[in-house]
């Protein structure tokens, strides 16, 4: 049966490609958010610019304040204010005071603070020096139940003269406007959840989910002292109870202020080596290197020797878990779209994701004639548990090399100490009690390593070879109104779906050589560490994870189109030839 299951996902990995539609998501939407704006009349709301008015201006050295006169009946967001400053493209450190705003019970992101009639920020640590580029960042909506998703206004800062101008480059005005996001229909919930279905069934194929869930199917079926479908059902419920976990602890946090998507927890490198540790240990685990009791095996199955279903339910904890790093398709367009629902009907996305996902082992355990094709036990399924150690190894790895990304290459060898610590903790582990003193120092040691300084995220550049830019919306904003086609990605180290579309079709000789015959600009945006900047840019495509790759063309006036998820040569070079089209039609007007 496991051969089937391997035999399945190989099989779907290589139709995946060929069977994306070119211009869009097979159930998703391709174009910008201005695709929407038609669903309501635009009259009857403010231009973005006249219903948040920005003056910037020094009222002491150093020190900028930043005053938005807001129309009547519209409201800042507190979680929604961004700036960056820079000098010659190199982002500067500051300070930006956020004085406390009105509670508020907010239809899109639930409890939050706002701001009516006026929000009035001071921004600290600005340099004595000329030549500074200032982008202010803000979000709002209308009492009347419509939002504008992030805008940005740019300035030019002189601190020695303390002087301050608004930068508005010829022919952006119409790319960086965003339009209004309009709540979706009840239709479109149903339509949303369907979304979310599918992509949490194909969160089952990713490699590092298949190793635990395939043994653990073979656990309870082959488990004559209890009821399969009852074993079924109750992984189920630990699948739903904690993708809806994870939900609520997303919007609360959106909701606190905090600049967030699906993933935020990989963006913090202890977490990432916590889930190192934890491949790790199944791994030893499936290659017989401890045993403990099975207590370790599957994350429950100790528990499930007392209570017979406990491990059931805590594998569905551990499956959601080292999922965590995946983004199957479709899911980015549900996961976005429950991001700007009221905080029971992004409960209900995110419930439907964790029901996908339960999905096909549900049905495998409810269904005795699929349950008989299993094999018995027997040595097989020895040989099978170790082959099966590595790619937990191999996923043990590669977290250590997001690590290394996000920290540093000493982050990364701590990994490895910790490792080590942890193996010798598992070792030692005996009867004898100066043996397990010793193994619990060593365990106690191997934790002690994630709160180190030296695991703290770091601003590490990573090499592009000339081949991208770095995204921000300033370079953005710059390329666009110079009238230049961009191609834009935006991936993260620990992003699985980002980095095999990378590998296999963008960093191709065949897509490098597309874009250069195409004139196009490749900027990519890295999310690996926190950046509300690109948090910024998600929400404004209707997205909350990642990855995202959205084709510009070269008329500032015409939106970018936003590509699936998962990228085949030919869906990147249609893309490219289309906004290489668009130039060449711009050059001849």
């Amino acid at each position: 049966m496991h051969a089937v299951f391997f035999a399945l996902f190989c099989t779907l990995l290589l139709i995946q490609p060929a069977s994306a539609t070119t211009n869009s998501d097979p159930f998703g939407a391709t174009s910008s958010p201005g695709s929407i704006a038609g669903m309501v009349e635009d009259d009857e709301f403010l231009p973005v610019e006249q219903a948040y008015q920005l003056t910037a201006e020094f009222d002491a050295p150093g020190q900028l304040r930043l005053y938005w006169d807001v129309a009547d009946a519209y409201y800042l967001y507190r979680h929604g204010f961004q700036v960056e400053l820079s000098a010659n493209g190199e982002i500067l450190s500051s300070e930006l005071i956020i004085p406390k705003g009105l509670e508020k019970e907010d239809e899109y992101f639930g409890r939050v603070e706002v701001y009516y009639n006026y929000a009035d920020l001071s921004l600290t640590g600005i340099p004595a020096e000329g030549n500074l580029a200032l982008t202010v960042t803000s979000q709002g909506c209308a009492d009347a139940g419509l939002c504008y998703p992030p805008y940005s206004e740019y300035f030019q800062l002189d601190g020695q003269q303390l002087s301050v101008t608004k930068i508005e480059p010829p022919n952006t005005q119409a790319a960086q406007t965003p339009s209004i996001v309009v709540p979706a229909a009840s239709g479109s919930l149903l339509y949303m959840l369907l979304l979310a279905m599918v992509g949490g069934a194909i969160l089952n194929l990713m490699p590092c989910v298949f190793p635990v869930l395939s043994l653990k199917v073979l656990a309870f079926a082959n488990d004559k002292n209890h009821s399969q479908a009852t074993h079924g059902l109750i992984y189920s419920a630990g699948v739903v109870i904690s993708f809806v976990a994870v939900a609520a602890l997303l919007v609360s946090l959106q909701a606190a202020g905090e600049a967030i998507g699906w993933g935020f927890h990989l963006q913090s490198p202890w977490f990432v080596a916590a889930l190192a540790y934890l491949f790790f240990v199944m791994g030893l685990s499936l290659s017989g290197f401890i045993e403990l009791g099975s207590s370790l095996m599957n994350v429950g199955d100790g528990l499930a020797q007392k209570s017979g279903y406990s491990g059931s339910f805590f594998t569905g904890i551990l499956a959601t878990v080292v999922a965590s790093p995946c983004t199957a398709p479709f899911m980015g367009t549900a996961l976005g779209y429950a991001v700007t629902q009221p905080t029971h009907i992004a409960l209900l996305v995110f419930a439907a994701l964790g029901v996908g996902m339960a999905l096909p082992v549900l049905i495998l355990s409810c269904s005795p004639r699929l349950l008989n094709k299993i094999p018995k036990p027997g040595a097989w399924m020895e040989s099978l548990k170790q082959l099966l150690a590595f790619p937990l190894y191999a996923t043990a790895v590669w977290l250590s090399w997001v690590v290394g990304k996000q920290a540093g290459v000493n982050g990364m060898a701590l990994i490895m100490l910790g490792c080590v610590l942890i193996a010798l903790a598992l070792w030692l582990w005996s009867d004898k009690l100066w043996q397990r003193i010793v193994s619990a120092a060593c365990a106690a040691l191997a934790i002690s390593i994630l709160s180190s300084p030296l695991m703290s995220p770091t601003n590490s550049v990573a090499s592009n070879k000339g081949e991208w830019q770095a995204y921000s919306p300033q370079t953005l904003a710059d390329l666009r109104a110079a009238g230049k086609p961009v191609f834009l990605n935006i991936t993260a180290d620990w992003c699985i779906t980002c980095l095999a579309n990378e590998e296999v079709t963008l960093s191709t000789d065949t897509i490098k050589q597309a874009m250069k015959d195409a004139g196009v600009v490749y900027v990519k945006g890295d999310w690996t560490n926190r950046d509300p900047r690109i948090t910024a840019l998600l929400t404004e495509y209707g997205r909350t994870g990642i990855p995202l790759y959205v084709a510009y063309p070269a008329d500032p006036q015409q939106p970018g189109t936003v590509l699936p998820q998962i990228l085949s040569n030919d869906i990147v070079i249609e893309a490219l030839e289309a906004i290489a089209l668009s130039s060449d039609q711009l050059t001849n007007r």
